[in-house]
């Protein structure tokens, strides 16, 4: 296959492909509805980090000066920010979803977040009362968030298509007509998920909480939380952009409901004083692995701004090593360019691989602390996040050591480029004097 044919196939074929799945309208509900619930995390994370804060000495003062219970104190945010995710994500995703389709999507929203509380099994406590354990609403919750957030919200408009609403009267306040629009294709949306739920619980599962467990997020989960795992995510990550493609935007509704479950689980352990039990983690992708952003780049813009010898890098160095450093590289990555230059394919690839390796195997064998709970903003400059996402200097350390190995693999493939692109000014400023 010559030049021509392989240029013609990944314009034709490929590039058209993945940008259909990165563009399918269920993927972006999943990737803006998850993010709906990332301020939040944020918000219950830095309470989480001011009551576990994991500095012995610090821990003692605060108990001495605000009493034994001042870190469940400080938690309450906690628990009404970080241990919402699963209903803040059914929200975020039925209204995404709904709005894609021109629909009133506050309504949809509304019926999810229905929905979606009809297949938790409910408690009562010695009165009588009901409650819901606040574990299904967070990270427990997601899968669910994820199921009823997508084809309840399915169903629902395709039951409006099909004009199963009642319409008022022009002169009825819009909000008081899309309430009873919504009554009919509500109704049957909760049959519906009310009929599921009966079936279910006449199985062993007993609840569709608990089929989820079983059959879908565990393995899943243990897939996810290997070092086998989290190659191949980075991988597909990596492989997505070189074509344009945002990698990790595009698996984000797949993957971040399994790793955010997981850092969930290690801020429990973290609260309980337990062995943290995860490795692979959101924490792990964003702050250890992506050092610069997808693809590992932070060394290379170092390189570009501090090491070319060409005009054009010096001042493509001075434009992308800022970003970087806050692990922005749309500028690099369409700058230098990394997209669709075969010459940068193999470090952008490898980079955020060895990355993978040592992360996981220094956390494996306990030379780095793991990802406790905290949900450092991706945006934190390394070293800072390393040692804020796992509460000790190793973090910065591998952090540290990760950038000089990126580094390292992407510099023969920078001086080949910086090389060239010398060449070509010197015969460019050549033909200018002739």
């Amino acid at each position: 296959m010559g030049q021509k044919e392989k240029s013609s196939f990944l314009n034709e074929k490929l590039i058209p492909f993945f940008n259909k799945i990165a563009g399918s309208r269920h993927l972006i509900a999943l990737r803006d509805g998850m993010t709906a619930a990332v301020p939040m995390i944020i918000i219950g994370s830095i309470f989480m980090m001011i009551g576990q804060f994991p500095i012995k000495s610090y821990q003692t003062f605060m108990t001495q000066t605000f009493g034994a219970n001042w870190a469940t104190i400080v938690q309450y945010p906690t628990n009404a920010s970080f241990h919402i995710m699963g209903l803040i994500a059914v929200a975020g995703i039925s209204y995404n979803l709904a709005k894609s389709y021109k629909i009133d999507a506050f309504s949809s929203m509304i019926v999810a977040i229905g929905a979606f509380i009809l297949t938790i099994p409910m408690q009562i406590d010695k009165k009588g009362a009901l409650w819901i354990p606040l574990k299904l609403l967070d990270s427990s919750g997601l899968f669910i968030a994820l199921i009823v957030g997508l084809f309840v919200t399915d169903l629902y408009v395709w039951l409006v298509h099909k004009n199963l609403t009642i319409k008022m009267p022009d002169t009825v306040p819009p909000a008081v007509s899309n309430s009873f629009a919504s009554l009919f294709p509500g109704a049957i949306v909760l049959i519906v998920v009310w009929l599921v739920r009966l079936g279910v619980e006449a199985t062993p599962m007993k609840s569709i909480p608990n089929v989820i467990t079983f059959f879908l997020q565990a393995p899943l989960g243990h897939l996810t939380n290997t070092l086998g795992g989290a190659l191949v995510i980075e991988f597909i990550v990596s492989f997505l952009w070189l074509f344009g493609i945002h990698g990790a935007n595009t698996l984000t509704g797949i993957t971040s409901p399994m790793l955010l479950a997981a850092l969930a689980e290690n801020a429990s352990a973290q609260a309980a004083g337990k062995p943290l039990p995860n490795i692979v983690t959101k924490q792990f992708f964003e702050i250890f692995i992506r050092i610069g952003g997808c693809g590992a780049t932070l060394g290379l813009a170092l390189m570009i701004a501090f090491m070319s010898r060409s005009k054009e890098f010096k001042v493509l160095g001075e434009l992308v090593v800022g970003p970087a450093i806050f692990n922005i590289n749309e500028p690099i990555v369409f700058g230098l360019p990394i997209v669709l230059n075969y010459k940068m394919a193999i470090p952008y690839i490898l980079a955020p691989l060895s990355n993978v390796v040592m992360t996981y195997t220094s956390m494996k064998f306990g030379w780095v602390a793991r990802t406790f709970g905290v949900m450092v903003p991706w945006t934190t400059p390394p070293l800072l996040s390393g040692y804020l996402s796992t509460g000790h200097i190793s973090g910065a350390v591998l952090q540290l050591v990760e950038i000089i190995v990126d580094a390292m693999i992407y510099f023969f493939f920078f001086k080949s480029m910086d090389n060239d692109k010398v060449k070509e000014e010197a015969a460019a400023e050549a033909a200018l004097q002739a």
